[in-house]
């Protein structure tokens, strides 16, 4: 797994410091909104594509760069996550789960926007996507050209990944 390289060479970031802002707008989010300290991990170099009862959520790129941003949760982690966020027990997957998920990729889509573009004007978000599901497949991860950051909060990991590509 690593950046594309046309993606380091015309945004002139590492893959180190990429993972490095995925890192430190996931911490903050998970602390400012959740009132949650996930702990990163080493970058994944191998895809996670398949997923078991877990709750995913996704923000589309584009612009000067395509691609997606999502975060991987399992389904208890994502109850709880959505818990905190909202100050209020919640106890099955539902439209309160979808919104937090959702409101998460977006904010961490508009982090990674803002550190790729010229003051955030030539990449645009798409409107976040959440499923979940028993099991699920996502071919967005599956080629090399993206970096997945695992977090754990509580014994729990859930991924953060960023997969993107130059336009022409």
């Amino acid at each position: 797994m690593s950046l594309n390289s046309d993606v380091a060479s015309s945004s002139k970031l590492s893959e180190e410091q990429l993972a490095g802002y995925i890192i430190g707008a996931t911490k903050e989010v998970f602390g400012t909104m959740v009132m949650m300290e996930p702990q990163d991990q080493y970058p994944l170099r191998e895809p996670v594509t398949t997923f078991h009862c877990s709750v995913t959520g996704m923000v589309g790129l584009a612009g000067t760069y395509s691609g997606i941003l999502s975060i991987h949760c399992p389904l208890e982690l994502a109850l709880k996550v959505t818990s905190n966020m909202l100050g209020m027990e919640v106890e099955e997957v539902g439209e309160d789960v979808n919104d937090a998920l959702g409101e998460i990729a977006n904010m961490l889509g508009g982090y990674v926007k803002m550190a790729l573009s010229k003051g955030g004007t030539d990449l645009h978000l798409s409107v976040p996507t959440v499923i979940s599901g028993e099991e699920y497949t996502l071919n967005a991860m599956a080629d090399s050209d993206c970096v997945i950051i695992p977090f754990v909060i509580d014994d729990a990991r859930f991924l953060v990944g960023l997969k993107l590509q130059k336009e022409a």
